[in-house]
């Protein structure tokens, strides 16, 4: 990790931890569940080395950020307020930044694109596509009645549930359960069989994910706790009503699409159609690509870190 910077910056009332590397126009890294900046390690090494800046934080809640403790506190205007206020903190002569989102990081990096374009020059998008509001489909309801009560959305409602019992396990071994789930469907996670083997089993670690990368997530969230990052998942219903003032907005900035086919996002209900069959393209009406690549799980930019910087590195290369 030679050479990257890191520095704490306050932003809209938490401080925030920031790894930056680089020089050059600004591409904002944002990191989805269960992770932190370090998912990011690859493309903060190969796009500062091909001239940008690379800024990828800790999102709030997360590793060496604050992790305020209300539930309130994790919503959409929130975690797009963060990014704001850290770009006019950090890089205040860009007036706009090339954005890249994995996972929740993704469904962020929508809503900044949704709420304020014109900070966004353009932006690369990984594993989870721009889902428009829908008034017809409550989502924590409707996950629900697809997938039934273990499913680990579900699961992660309830204050205080799922931290007991990945504290029984190991905060830190939860995370690398979830780090190395490799299935294309969504997880279940039953009460007392939570990943469906015995504890005493060591955790079969993707060929993508170091001993040393695994030491250091586990060791974060053995730290932080998983609380900040569980509140995420906490304000889907209250961020599907806050956005409907949005109902019907595109977004109109220019973005390219990656995921792969084995991915957990890839599968669920009406997924597929959705990319392929035009709805996607309607609603991202600057969408470039849409690109799905074969044995690729939900960890994308770790599992195929060279070839992901590539596309990367093409797709913005057109914006200067």
């Amino acid at each position: 990790m030679e050479g990257i910077q890191h520095k704490t910056v306050r932003v809209n009332g938490i401080n925030m931890h920031l790894a930056e590397k680089g020089e050059g126009p600004v591409i904002l890294f944002l990191h989805g569940f269960p992770e932190l900046w370090y998912s990011w390690r690859h493309q903060i090494n190969g796009l500062a080395s091909l001239g940008y800046r690379a800024l990828a934080p800790d999102l709030r809640g997360y590793g060496e950020t604050d992790a305020p403790p209300s539930i309130a506190s994790y919503t959409c205007f929130h975690l797009v307020g963060d990014l704001i206020a850290l770009l006019d903190a950090v890089a205040p002569d860009q007036n706009k930044v090339f954005v890249v989102g994995h996972d929740w990081g993704a469904i962020i990096a929508w809503y900044l694109c949704l709420f304020r374009p014109d900070r966004v020059k353009a932006l690369f998008n990984l594993s989870v596509p721009f889902i428009p509001y829908n008034p017809r489909f409550k989502p924590i309801e409707t996950w629900q009645s697809f997938f039934g009560n273990d499913h680990y959305i579900v699961r992660f409602q309830e204050p205080g549930v799922m931290e007991a019992e990945f504290a029984e396990i190991g905060v830190g071994r939860a995370v690398l359960e979830l780090l190395s789930y490799r299935v294309p469907d969504p997880p279940y996670l039953p009460k007392g069989n939570l990943f469906g083997h015995p504890l005493d089993d060591p955790v079969n670690l993707p060929p993508w994910l170091s001993h040393q990368d695994a030491n250091y997530y586990a060791t974060q969230f053995e730290k932080t706790g998983i609380s900040g990052a569980l509140n995420y998942y906490r304000n889907f219903d209250r961020n599907w009503e806050l956005s409907a003032p949005w109902s019907g907005s595109q977004i109109k900035v220019p973005v390219k699409f990656v995921m792969g086919n084995l991915d957990l996002v890839y599968t669920m209900p009406g997924m597929k159609e959705y990319i392929h069959n035009g709805a996607f393209k309607r609603d991202v009406p600057f969408l470039e690509e849409a690109v799905v690549m074969k044995g690729v799980t939900h960890w994308i930019n770790q599992e195929k870190p060279d070839d992901i910087n590539k596309q990367m590195f093409d797709f913005f290369s057109k914006f200067h």
